[in-house]
């Protein structure tokens, strides 16, 4: 069975591995966000799994992996370099 927002598969299958663990389960996460279109919304995807996933064990790594897919991050800062020194 097929599903429109796991269409391989690839959470679902997550799901039912024995002691997976939380950076298994981010590379996952990372081979199906890849394996999207790109026209794909992924927050709504997301969104939609953690409700199909919603039975499963509160502390299963990937519910904690796709509710970390909708937290938002902070913007990138500059790190230094020339032009930061420059600007005092």
């Amino acid at each position: 069975m097929t599903d429109m927002h796991d269409p391989k598969g690839l959470i679902r299958e997550s799901f039912r591995m024995e002691g997976i663990t939380a950076p298994e389960c981010r590379t996952i996460f990372l081979d199906w966000a890849l394996g999207l279109p790109q026209t794909a919304d992924t927050g709504a995807a997301v969104t939609a799994l953690l409700a199909a996933y919603a039975d499963q064990p509160a502390d299963h790594p990937m519910l904690a992996t796709l509710r970390a897919a909708l937290t938002d991050t902070a913007p990138a800062k500059r790190r230094g370099g020339r032009k930061g020194r420059m600007q005092a």
